[in-house]
């Protein structure tokens, strides 16, 4: 098992909590990594795979805590994830001194329509020597609006956004927004863009085996015998 950045970052929220934390299903014993059932645990059917690409997720105070997260989908996958909470006023050292690293070329993922249009970005150009860097704001659609208006300190990178053709597959929490998607879903959408097609299928699948098992947590059900984890065996045969 390979602890990540969220991994660390939920230790360390839960660790400073005054009060326990009451998502629903929070009575439900849960594997502590995949934040699934016990029973339903998908840890060790984690593939492994390589990238150029790393990520950023500035994560809205308790989306880190919250079982319906799909961040940890991306850091679970992408060796170079970095994780740390988001403060209006008081922002993390560690991550200012990570955006002026000039090793990476920082992209900041949004929608188009909330950045002045010289901040848009249509395509990932890398300069030589140096990674992208994918800053993905991590939580509701109102909190991300609201990380993206105040943070100062990322107004200065250039703003890449998509436009999805088909609707979410998430179904695990109510959308506020037409064809919104989950986190993960954006973060595969940004590294197929980025060129890495068969890295974007791969989260895209692995995606899918947390979404359906968390589902099938959540109403009780088994899972299908044709189910997400053979899907995703199947594809890294060839990987």
């Amino acid at each position: 098992m390979r602890i990540h950045a969220v991994h660390t970052l939920y230790d360390e929220r839960l660790a400073r909590s005054t009060r326990p934390f009451l998502a629903r299903g929070g009575k439900v014993e849960r594997c502590g990594y995949c934040m699934l059932r016990t029973h339903l645990c998908i840890c060790a059917n984690k593939p492994d795979i390589d990238s150029n690409a790393a990520f950023l997720l500035v994560m809205y105070d308790d989306e880190v805590l919250k079982p319906s997260n799909t961040g940890r989908l991306i850091a679970d996958l992408f060796k170079d994830t970095y994780a740390y909470i988001w403060s209006r006023t008081e922002p993390n050292a560690e991550m200012l001194t990570l955006l002026a690293d000039p090793q990476w070329q920082p992209y900041v993922v949004f929608p188009a329509e909330y950045a002045e249009p010289e901040r848009v970005a249509a395509e990932v150009k890398v300069e030589s020597g140096k990674r992208p860097l994918f800053i993905m704001l991590d939580g509701s659609w109102a909190e991300a609006k609201k990380m993206f208006r105040k943070s100062p300190y990322i107004n200065h990178f250039p703003v890449l956004s998509i436009n999805p053709e088909k609707p979410s597959r998430y179904k695990v929490r109510e959308a506020s927004k037409e064809n919104q998607l989950g986190t993960a879903e954006v973060a595969a959408r940004i590294i197929d863009l980025y060129g890495e097609q068969k890295n974007a299928d791969v989260l895209d699948l692995w995606f899918d085996v947390f979404r359906e098992n968390y589902i099938t947590g959540k109403m009780n059900r088994l899972l299908p015998e044709e189910s997400s984890i053979e899907q995703l065996r199947t594809y890294m045969v060839n990987y």
